[in-house]
């Protein structure tokens, strides 16, 4: 039976500078050539470095928005890797998860020319003609953390196992719910494919072995704290007898423990899900959450950086490859797998700092 809930070892992780000032609009770039103008970065040969030496590219990391948590994490990592290339990085993407707004990115990404294309898509299937039209110019396109349809990239870089990752979160709302009562799910949005698959695997585990556990609703956020904690506060208020939340995104569990903690329901409803150690660290510790699941976003940028240096120099990755700064990768089809996650609790949230 499908029911281990393991603890995994704890990762060393070093953050580099928070991100400071936002730019105009809903759009943010980030540059590795210092004092380079966002709206018109510093022309770049692709094709040969200018002393002889290995091409330098300009690759674009887009984020579903900006000014979320993990997604600045997760640039740490990939301005990290692209400083170790010697490469430059551009990070956009728009200010709200929203498809339209992230087509927009994409479309001023080609205008830029840049070399590669590495979007968390806000929607699998919307954004497929605006990244095709980006490989018909000679833009190569990955995805990383969402995935598109396979038609709109060459290949997905995930965090997990999705089956995995769903069936382990809700052995956590399990665990310390004692396999009965009734949950809640709050989920970043119905269109975003990673979201959609974690969602699909919890009601797989909770029908296949947990007949006791009752879903009553499915809620999204949008990945914005206040739309999180305002559907959270009409959960507890909708469902007096509500015995735990699971967070499916990494704003949904800070701010259900938040409404939980407010409702004077900490302990009583219980609040597990996906976000990480720093956003979590007070709620777990006074007793509105009882357990946070993730992977280091960090190592996420930086491993999606340097496939996307790989593939523009004509690598593809390849199962069991040996990442500097990730360790192995596993390789399925034409999804590349990082790793496990991490469950963090009162008891060893004060190890991580990400």
């Amino acid at each position: 039976m499908y029911r281990a809930l393991s603890i995994f070892l704890a990762l060393s992780l070093l953050l580099l500078g928070c991100r400071s000032g936002a730019a105009e609009g809903y759009e943010l770039i980030y540059s590795m050539e210092p004092g380079t103008s966002p709206a018109a970065p510093a022309a770049t040969d692709s094709s040969t470095g200018t002393d002889g030496a290995a091409p330098r590219y300009r690759i674009a990391l887009v984020p579903k928005g900006v000014g979320i948590d993990y997604f600045e994490y997760a640039a740490e990592g990939a301005r990290e890797a692209a400083a170790d290339l010697g490469i430059e990085l551009i990070y956009q993407g728009p200010a709200s998860a929203d498809a339209d707004l992230q087509m927009n990115t994409v479309k001023q990404l080609i205008d830029l020319k840049v070399d590669l294309i590495a979007i968390s898509a806000n929607d699998p299937v919307k954004l497929v003609p605006v990244l095709r039209k980006a490989m018909e110019q000679g833009i190569k396109v990955i995805t990383w953390d969402a995935d598109t349809q396979e038609e709109g990239r060459q290949f997905f870089v995930n965090m997990v196992e999705p089956e995995m990752l769903g069936r382990h979160l809700l052995d956590t709302l399990a665990l310390t719910m004692g396999e009965k009562g009734k949950f809640a799910i709050m989920t970043s949005s119905f269109a975003a494919a990673n979201n959609n698959e974690w969602l699909a695997w919890i009601k797989v585990q909770q029908r296949d072995y947990y007949p006791d556990l009752e879903l009553v609703q499915t809620v999204t956020t949008g990945d914005d704290l206040n739309r999180a904690y305002e559907a959270a506060a009409r959960l507890l208020a909708d469902y007096p007898d509500l015995n735990g939340i699971i967070g499916n995104s990494s704003v949904g569990p800070p701010s259900a423990a938040k409404a939980v903690k407010e409702a004077g329901k900490a302990g009583r409803v219980k609040v597990v899900g996906l976000s990480g150690p720093n956003q979590m660290r007070p709620h777990l510790l006074d007793g509105s959450a009882q357990m946070s699941t993730l992977w280091s976003p960090k190592k996420l940028g930086y491993l999606t950086v340097m496939l996307a240096n790989d593939l523009l120099n004509g690598k593809l990755p390849k199962d069991g490859e040996a990442v500097s700064g990730v360790g192995n990768i596993r390789v399925n089809g034409d999804m590349v797998i990082m790793g496990e996650p991490l469950d963090f609790t009162a008891e060893n949230v004060g190890q991580y700092d990400f």
